[in-house]
C-alpha cells in the first residue's frame, strides 16, 4: 500500500490496529526505541493506551531511524531556539512526508491549487534544514501560482500580492512566524479575505506574548476575523491546525493523547490538562509515538495547547507560552 492509500484509508475503526502493528515494526527495527521500551519493560502493548511513547529529547542526541536504513531522503533540524541542541529527524522516504502534509492541507483547507500561498518565515529559511520551509515550499510549488512565494522581509509586497490574487478570484493563505506577522499587522492593512496561519516564534525579536494576546494583535492589525495556528514539529511528519478559537484538530492518521505530567505512563481523559503524546502514523521509519514537552487538554472534537513544561526548551514550530 502506498503512502496516500495508507493515510487516506486510516480511520477510527482501524487506527488502533495500525498503531499496534507499527509499534511492533518500530520495536524491531528502530534500535533506540527498542532500548527505551525494554528499559521501561513495556514491550507487549495490547491496546492503544499501552503503547509506550519515546521522550522527544532523544531526537537531540540520537539518530532515530530504521536500523537497516543506509541512506535517507531528507534530514531536518529544529530551529535551535533552546539551549540543548537541535532536534534532528532523518526521513527515509520523503513520499511519506510529501503525501502527509499535502493530504493534511487538503483535509483542512481544500485543494492547494485554489490558493496563492505566501510565506513569512525568515528565520526558518536562514537556519536551513527546516521541515516547515520544506513543506511550505512544496505547497507554493503545488499551488502553481506565480504570485505564491517566500517574502522574507517584505510586508508591503504581501499586501500587493494579496490584492492582486483577490482581484483574480484566487484564495490567499499566509504562513508566518509570529514576529513577521506582527510586523505586517503594524501596517494596519486589510487582509480580511486571507487565511492567516501563525507558526509560532518571536525568536528573540519581540516580547513573548500569550497566544491570545498575539492573535488579538493580529486580528486588529490585519482585519481578519481570526487567526489559525499550525501544530507541527521537526520530529513529526503530520500537522494539526487550529481553525478557530484556538482549538486544534488533527488528520485521521494522527492522534493526541494526554498523559499525567507526574506519571508518563498514565493517560488522562478528556478535559484534564497534562502532557501531550502524539501518534503520527505517517512517521513509518522513525518513531511514530512521541512524548512531547507540550501541555494540553483534550475535548471531544480536538485539543487545546496550554503551554510547555517548565524545563522544556522552547520549540521552533510553536513557541508561544500560555500564561
Amino acid at each position: 500500500m502506498n503512502p496516500t492509500e495508507y493515510l487516506l484509508s486510516t480511520s477510527p475503526e482501524n487506527f488502533e490496529e495500525r498503531a499496534l502493528a507499527l509499534f511492533h515494526h518500530q520495536y524491531e527495527h528502530v534500535s533506540v526505541y527498542r532500548s527505551y521500551v525494554d528499559l521501561i519493560k513495556r514491550g507487549n502493548p495490547q491496546s492503544l493506551n499501552e503503547i509506550p511513547f519515546l521522550p522527544i529529547s532523544f531526537f537531540k542526541t540520537t539518530r532515530i531511524v530504521d536500523q537497516e536504513v543506509e541512506k535517507v531522503d531528507l534530514h531536518f533540524q529544529s530551529s535551535g531556539t533552546g539551549n540543548s541542541g537541535r532536534s534532528q529527524h532523518f526521513v527515509r522516504d520523503k513520499q511519506w512526508y510529501d503525501d502527509s502534509f499535502l493530504l493534511g492541507f487538503t483535509h483542512f483547507f481544500g485543494p492547494v491549487q485554489d490558493y496563492v500561498v505566501l510565506a513569512l518565515l525568515p528565520n526558518y529559511v536562514d537556519q536551513g534544514a527546516s521541515s516547515l520551509v520544506y513543506m511550505v515550499n512544496a505547497l507554493i510549488q503545488q499551488s502553481g501560482q506565480d504570485l505564491s512565494g517566500f517574502l522574507l522581509n517584505e510586508p508591503r509586497t504581501v499586501l500587493q500580492r494579496y490584492r492582486t490574487a483577490i482581484s483574480l478570484g484566487k484564495k490567499v493563505i499566509i504562513f508566518g512566524v509570529s514576529y513577521a506577522l506582527l510586523d505586517l499587522a503594524e501596517l494596519n492593512i486589510d487582509l480580511s479575505q486571507a487565511i492567516v496561519i501563525e507558526t509560532g516564534g518571536m525568536k528573540g525579536r519581540r516580547k513573548e506574548l500569550t497566544k491570545v494576546e498575539l492573535h488579538a494583535e493580529l486580528v486588529k492589525g490585519l482585519g481578519v476575523d481570526h487567526v489559525r495556528s499550525e501544530y507541527g514539529m521537526t520530529e513529526l511528519l503530520s500537522q494539526g491546525y487550529s481553525l478557530k478559537d484556538g482549538k486544534f484538530q488533527v488528520v485521521p492518521w494522527m492522534k493526541i493523547l494526554i498523559r499525567d505530567p507526574y506519571d508518563p505512563f498514565t493517560l488522562f481523559p478528556n478535559e484534564r490538562s497534562g502532557g501531550i503524546n502524539v501518534i503520527d502514523l505517517a512517521n513509518q521509519h522513525s518513531c511514530a509515538f512521541i512524548q512531547t514537552q507540550d501541555l494540553g487538554r483534550m475535548v471531544h472534537d480536538g485539543f487545546f495547547l496550554e503551554g510547555r513544561f517548565d524545563e522544556a526548551d522552547i520549540r521552533g514550530c510553536n513557541l508561544l507560552v500560555e500564561q
